[in-house]
């Protein structure tokens, strides 16, 4: 099992933590990364637009005008999708744009990602961080002590007070691990993870 060294707030070590093999030391399957992130791309779309075919559209059903003898073309409503206010041919309608991916997948990249993270020496254990008010600057001098200038802090539980101070610091979020996802790891540099937090995402993740 790979060991992390645990830090406080000072960026001093005061131990160590023993990380799962089958979780933060798995092989590592870009494929599927790729695959999960998509996924969770296209589930943020909103998939809204929407178009009135000509059976949708307000318009009288009266035949404009006769069938011969004006000159003009022949017409038998004003929802044709030829007219001004007519109907739109092949217009897009509400949709869901998100692909299905076997929870297995989603599982396996979640683990691959946390891997990564690892591996690269972009992970940091933290003992605790605990604050009693919102106070942004704590956050900023919490970075600037580690060196951080992106971060996904994961949080052992939902932490009101902490995701207040870290919301306006750009490139920062503050997630639980039941939030914790394959795209916000990637698109953070570096992983903060509360010691607590630990045996929570190990927890979720071999289950």
């Amino acid at each position: 099992m790979p060991k992390v060294a645990v830090s406080n707030s000072k960026n001093e070590q005061v131990g160590e933590i023993e990380l799962n093999d089958d979780i933060f030391n798995v092989p590592i399957k870009s494929h599927l990364v790729h695959e999960v992130v998509t996924m969770q791309l296209a589930k943020r779309r909103g998939g809204t637009a929407s178009t009135k075919g000509r059976s949708e559209v307000r318009a009288s059903g009266r035949k404009p005008w006769r069938q011969k003898g004006t000159g003009r073309a022949r017409a038998g409503t004003r929802s044709s999708p030829l007219w001004r206010g007519g109907g739109v041919i092949f217009g897009p309608t509400p949709r869901d744009f998100t692909p299905k991916v076997n929870k297995k997948i989603r599982r396996q990249a979640l683990k691959i990602a946390l891997t990564s993270k690892c591996k690269e020496k972009h992970m940091v254990v933290l003992d605790g961080f605990d604050l009693e008010e919102v106070k942004t600057k704590a956050i900023v001098d919490l970075l600037q002590v580690f060196d951080m200038d992106s971060v996904l802090m994961v949080t052992p539980e939902r932490n009101d007070i902490l995701e207040k101070s870290a919301r306006n610091v750009p490139h920062t979020k503050v997630l639980c691990p039941e939030g914790l996802n394959v795209y916000d790891i990637l698109k953070h540099r570096n992983l903060l993870l509360i010691k607590d937090a630990v045996p929570k995402i190990e927890a979720a993740l071999l289950r």
